[in-house]
């Protein structure tokens, strides 16, 4: 891994983590903060998905009603890189929280792909959707 996208994940990963956490607490204003509000922009969420900002932030705010409380959050990278004023984060996310009333323990499969906008990196992508139970 190159010395860009170790700066890069030193920098983005403790912001996502903060982003979902706050989210699973009912809390959308990482996400708003952390996402890019100049489009394109797109969500292939688990539960929602959107093309555009004006799409995009309403569908955030929902969301976040689903959730009431987060008691773990752990982000598994498997993949990552940069490449001037793009980049992305491919990993596995481990949650436990409470969703839509019922404690819930899962894992999700994500990509994030980010753009740099005036310094900052921005989400300009988030595909997700959860593991299939494995059965023997």
């Amino acid at each position: 891994m190159g010395k860009e996208t170790k700066a890069f994940l030193a920098e983005i990963l403790p912001k996502q983590r903060d982003m979902t956490v706050a989210l699973h607490k009912g809390d959308v204003t990482a996400r708003i903060a952390l996402w890019s509000h100049t489009d394109p922009t797109t969500l292939f969420g688990a539960h929602v998905s959107g093309v555009g900002w004006i799409d995009l932030e309403p569908k955030f705010r929902r969301e976040a009603t689903r959730f009431a409380g987060a008691t773990g959050f752990e982000f598994e990278v498997v993949a990552a890189g940069t490449s001037g004023s793009l980049a992305y984060t491919v990993g596995l996310e481990h949650s436990h929280a409470v969703v839509d009333g019922v404690p819930a323990d899962y894992t999700m499969r994500t990509t994030h792909v980010y753009r740099r906008e005036d310094g900052a990196w921005r989400i300009v992508h988030r595909h997700s959707d959860l593991i299939p139970v494995q059965h023997p």
